[in-house]
């Protein structure tokens, strides 16, 4: 097992010796070309801040977190998927509504995260956060650059911490954008940067390239529908964080690949039929977590066929569901993929970063698009500022 708490079951198939040799170039190239931008999974990465200039925050509990995709989605992720860990509170601002909560009288630290630092949601929601309680600590995350944020935050005696301009947000994770608030919340940042343990295990990296082949097979053959079967509820934003890396480096060119998240069991009910048969589309991502403490049930009026869940807990129902599930699929020929994590902690979740990452980077090479950057995303950018002026 090459994940240290994990245990992956590689797509089913068989892999050409030319193909695998051809990833693994791909693979020996892109750790040299882009090691600026992975340089942030080592441990050596160096912070544009000081972890001991974090103390003089440790006091407050509540946490304003006020970006949008890549700048807030992996601390999401980390925050729910380590939520037992973690003691203080954090207020996600992600999107644009009605429902910001202003009536707290707590005073609270505002992290503001904007590579750009002209983003319109972000400037929009730290407007109404800030103005409601100016007693707020302010923290800006962006580029060393003019910018609205950058001016903003000298004129509010912000501090400002440099967003570096070879990371993309989609790929800023594991640097100052992700761990910054992984330390105020109490989590050790060294202990998410498996990257080095990986590539150096050829293990890990022999099923990488055979699952980005067969990935790159599926969408060649027009299987282009990414699902997730998330059997954890925890891992949810994880996965809007997959979707967004997946989404937003692969679709150009008209290519790309739609990632779907599917809350399981519950899409038994609704989605399973026509995952088993519909459209042979789909490859599909099993994902679910051992040995949650869940409550058990009564075996008090559990008879007939339903006496099977005498002395069984929802996680011991959930896992017997998705190992059924499976078992269909199997049978059915649809192709899948499996995580079976067995401990949650900050190793588990970075080495799953790690692996998403490099799958899309590769992913993006032989499917011949960037998978750095996001030309038309500007286009809505710039239709809306004519609008609003």
């Amino acid at each position: 097992m090459f994940f240290k708490n994990i245990k992956f079951k590689n797509f089913n198939q068989k892999v050409n010796i030319k193909a695998k040799k051809k990833i693994n170039n791909i693979l020996k190239r892109e750790l040299i070309i882009s090691s600026s931008l992975l340089n942030s999974f080592h441990k050596n990465y160096k912070y544009s801040f000081k972890k001991a200039s974090l103390k003089k925050y440790k006091n407050y509990e509540i946490i304003n977190l006020i970006g949008m995709g890549g700048s807030i989605l992996g601390t999401e992720a980390i925050y729910d998927f380590l939520n037992f860990k973690i003691k203080k509170k954090i207020k996600f601002y992600n999107n644009l509504n009605s429902r910001i909560d202003l009536k707290s009288k707590k005073k609270a630290l505002n992290l503001v995260v904007s590579k750009s630092g002209n983003t319109l949601e972000t400037i929009s929601n730290f407007n109404l956060i800030n103005n409601y309680n100016r007693k707020n600590k302010n923290i800006v995350i962006t580029e060393n650059k003019s910018s609205f944020l950058t001016e903003l935050a000298k004129k509010l005696k912000a501090e400002v911490i440099d967003h570096k301009n070879y990371i993309g947000g989609r790929y800023s994770v594991l640097s100052e954008v992700g761990m910054l608030p992984a330390q105020l919340l109490g989590l050790n940042e060294r202990k998410f940067k498996r990257f080095n343990n990986l590539i150096k295990n050829k293990n890990f990296l022999e099923e990488l390239i055979c699952n980005v082949n067969f990935i790159f097979k599926c969408v060649s053959s027009g299987k282009k529908n990414s699902v997730i079967l998330n059997y954890d509820e925890n891992s949810e934003n994880l996965f809007k964080w997959y979707q967004q890396l997946t989404a937003e480096s692969l679709g150009k060119k008209n290519k790309g690949i739609f990632p779907i998240i599917s809350s399981m069991p519950k899409d038994n009910h609704s989605l399973l039929q026509l995952y088993l048969d519909g459209p042979k589309d789909n490859f599909f991502t099993f994902f679910g977590v051992q040995g949650e403490k869940t409550n058990k049930l009564s075996n008090k009026n559990l008879f007939d066929k339903f006496s099977i869940l005498k002395n069984k807990n929802l996680d011991q129902i959930v896992q017997a569901q998705r190992l059924a599930t499976q078992t269909v699929f199997r049978r059915k020929n649809i192709p899948f993929r499996s995580f079976e994590v067995f401990k949650r902690n900050e190793e588990t979740i970075g080495e799953l970063f790690s692996f998403f990452v490099l799958e899309t980077i590769l992913l993006g090479r032989l499917m011949k698009v960037n998978p750095f950057d996001q030309p038309s995303v500007e286009l809505i950018k710039k239709e809306t500022s004519k609008i609003l002026n």
